[in-house]
């Protein structure tokens, strides 16, 4: 079977979190057969946080009974600052404990137990379903900066034109030529311009 291979081409590294050592050697077994490198096993969350930033894998697997409020939090603290796709195996299928562990960052949730024919379309699904929501995040954050750096091109175009006279598209223009000629991004100049204003004033 051909190996699951990164964007710079090595395998995909797992984390593989289970207390059931019976249970992880199957899905080890199950993940080098379909390509993937496991990187770490562990018997439970203690320290994930810092078990992630160690081992640094591509993908997170758990497979537990009922994902705990400890573990939660702790998806949430790696999802916002080392986000991986993660696959969950889980006995609980309350409506509510799988929409937490979503919101948590959990890219698959998975109740109907483990097989090892499974692993390889589980992964690929969690994985792409991951770097959609990414692209989405990064999309969205994007769109954030663009706005509040319009905001503040705005203002600085306002601010020209209440103390020196010039029109909108005067304004506009006298900001772009400051830009280019100190090869910097317009709102970059906005805000000098701005952050000058209020030591003026």
């Amino acid at each position: 079977m051909s190996d699951v291979k990164n964007n710079d081409g090595r395998k995909l590294r797992v984390l593989l979190i289970d207390r059931s050592s019976g249970r992880a050697a199957i899905l080890e077994q199950a993940l080098k057969d379909a390509g993937y490198v496991v990187a770490a096993k562990l018997t439970g969350v203690t320290n994930l946080y810092n078990e992630v930033e160690r081992v640094e894998p591509d993908v997170i697997i758990i497979d537990l009974d009922s994902p705990d409020r400890d573990t939660l939090e702790q998806m949430r603290e790696i999802s916002r600052d080392r986000p991986k796709p993660v696959v969950m195996f889980a006995e609980d299928d309350d409506s509510d404990t799988i929409r937490q562990a979503v919101k948590a960052g959990v890219s698959a949730y998975v109740v109907d137990g483990l097989s090892a024919k499974r692993v390889k379309p589980l992964m690929e699904v969690a994985i792409a379903r991951f770097r959609e929501y990414q692209a989405l995040r990064e999309e969205l954050l994007h769109a954030k900066v663009s706005l509040a750096e319009r905001k503040v091109v705005e203002k600085a175009k306002g601010l020209l034109m209440q103390r020196r006279g010039m029109s909108e598209d005067e304004a506009y223009k006298a900001l772009r030529k400051m830009a280019m000629d100190g090869n910097k991004r317009i709102a970059e100049v906005a805000e000098n311009i701005l952050a000058v204003a209020d030591l003026l004033i």
